[in-house]
Order: C-alpha cells, then sequence, then structure tokens
C-alpha cells in the first residue's frame, strides 16, 4: 500500500513509519524540517518537506495514497484557540483529501473528544474530527488515545523542585495512560485494514489514579513518598501564568484538567472502552522517565 504519514518522526510518526516499511508499504512522511529527510529515508520511507498549511503541497501528496494518518502538531505558543488551530489544520487535510481522492484517513484524536464543550485543549479534537466526518465516501477512523506518557515529563522540573506534583486533578482520578508505540501499532492496524473500519477507536495502555502514578514514579526516581496533589485551578493558572504560557494556552489546560478531575472527559470512553489494553505498561515508561529525570537533574 502507498500510505502517507503526518507528524514528522514524532512520538507517534517514527515507530508508526517503522513499522509500515517493515511491512513492506511504501510510506511517505510529511515533516516541516528539511534536516529530516535524511533520517526519514534511514527508515526505508520518503520525505515530503512541507507545510501543513499549505494546501496545495498536501493535496499533491496526498494524491495517489491508498491510506492517510492525519494529526495535528502540538502548538502551545500559539494565540490562537484550540479550536482555531485545530480546526484550520482540519479545514486543511479535509481540501486535500478531497481533492486528491483520499478514501481511507486515520485521524489522531483524543479521549473525550465526543464532548462539546469544557475540555480544553481537546475541544480542538472535538471540532477535528467534525470537519472530517463531513467529508462524503470517506472511511475514517478517529483515533482516540489517552493522556500519552510523555505529559508526565513536564512534571520533571515540579518534582524536583518541590517534591511533589500538584495540579487541579491528581489523587484518586483515574486516567487512561498510554504509550505512543501503543498509538502507532493501533494506527497502523486501521491504515491496512482490509474489512469494516471503525468509526472510533480508544487506545490505552494502563489506567491508574494520579496516586498510583506518582507511586510509581517515585519508585523509580528514588523519591518513593512522591505525591499528586490536587490544587485549586486558580492556583495552577497562576503558575502557568507566570511561566509565561500564553493565556488561551493555559485557559485551555486549566480546563482539560478540570475535566480529568470531575470524570467528564472519561464517560464516552468508560461506555467504549478499548478491546485490548497495550503492552508498555506504566511501570515500563517510569524506567523511561527515570532516564530522562536523571539527565535533568
Amino acid at each position: 500500500m502507498k500510505i502517507i504519514v503526518t507528524g514528522s518522526l514524532g512520538n507517534i510518526s517514527r515507530p508508526l513509519t517503522q513499522q509500515l516499511t517493515g511491512a513492506g508499504h511504501q510510506v511517505t512522511v510529511i515533516s516541516s524540517n528539511p534536516e529530516k529527510q535524511s533520517d526519514v529515508e534511514a527508515l526505508g520511507a520518503t520525505a515530503a518537506i512541507g507545510s501543513l498549511e499549505d494546501t496545495a503541497f498536501i493535496e499533491k501528496t496526498f494524491t495517489g495514497a491508498d491510506a492517510v494518518y492525519c494529526m495535528t502538531p502540538p502548538n502551545y505558543v500559539t494565540a490562537e484557540t484550540p479550536v482555531q488551530y485545530y480546526s484550520r489544520i482540519a479545514d486543511t487535510y479535509a481540501q486535500a483529501i478531497r481533492h486528491a481522492g483520499v478514501q481511507r484517513v486515520v485521524y489522531l484524536s483524543s479521549f473525550g473528544a465526543p464532548l462539546t464543550s469544557g475540555t480544553g485543549i481537546i475541544l480542538g479534537s472535538h471540532h477535528g474530527e467534525a470537519i472530517l466526518d463531513a467529508i462524503p465516501g470517506l472511511t475514517l477512523t478517529h483515533i482516540r488515545p489517552g493522556s500519552f506518557y510523555t505529559n508526565l515529563y513536564h512534571f520533571t522540573d515540579m518534582i524536583r523542585h518541590t517534591g511533589k506534583i500538584a495540579l487541579n486533578y491528581g489523587g484518586d482520578d483515574l486516567v487512561p495512560w498510554v504509550s505512543a508505540q501503543d498509538i502507532a501499532g493501533a494506527v497502523a492496524e486501521e491504515l491496512v485494514r482490509t474489512g469494516e473500519a471503525p468509526k472510533t477507536r480508544y487506545v490505552s495502555s494502563d489506567e491508574r489514579t494520579c496516586n498510583e502514578v506518582a507511586a510509581v514514579l517515585g519508585k523509580a526516581i528514588g523519591r518513593p513518598g512522591l505525591q499528586w496533589q490536587v490544587i485549586p485551578a486558580t492556583a495552577v493558572r497562576e503558575q502557568l501564568d507566570a511561566r509565561g504560557v500564553p493565556a488561551v494556552t493555559a485557559a485551555a489546560l486549566v480546563e482539560l484538567y478540570d475535566s480529568i478531575h470531575s470524570g467528564v472527559l472519561l464517560e464516552d470512553y468508560r461506555q467504549h472502552p478499548p478491546a485490548s489494553m497495550g503492552k508498555v505498561k506504566m511501570e515500563v515508561f517510569a524506567r523511561e522517565f527515570a532516564a530522562v529525570f536523571a539527565k535533568s537533574n
């Protein structure tokens, strides 16, 4: 199959590309960074260098593809709201898909995407799904992963300087956590699926409360008493503002964390859980976390 992978060689797209080329598929990886070309080619794929905001480039790259993996690169420094940013990228994809005649698309969305408000950054995924859903005749699967393990890296400085994790969610709040490797595996399965494709697919590697996560990470880094405390949203917003996080991003993050703490973000996930859990459990990721934590010392 001829398959297009977006996301350059990020946490998901790199292992996805490796899996697909290893299975003999003809893969083109879209990247905005010319320096990635040799790395892409080293994986047995073709590099298409250009911007996701260039509709003509995306359309040309998509033309002739049997399947396309579409994702929206994270952008925490934009002045746009998540809805504006995700919708703009999804609009570009939609135009290119229509004009190029693509028939099969796998879109990276998120758990919580069915909700129409109150989810912060994830509201962007909701609108991205809706834009692609409007394309007639398209066989489309939305991949809805849980919270990425790699999000936990953002807490290394907090742990080092305060000895704890403190956000407006935590404690006994249950969160589905997921490895990029397991997401890549699910995306690969859907891209090459020959039977009827699911409209949505949740992906999770492990389900743990925040207290359990703190215990596992604390043990791995030699801080067995590590705690994950719940603090007021106003305090979290003040911390984000002090760090210079753009106002729209800070507001979206606080709202997202509130939706985790209330449990609303998990409602649809609980109704449509993954058929099976991924392979990479929290204890496995904790070893990677410990290595990163040590290097940041």
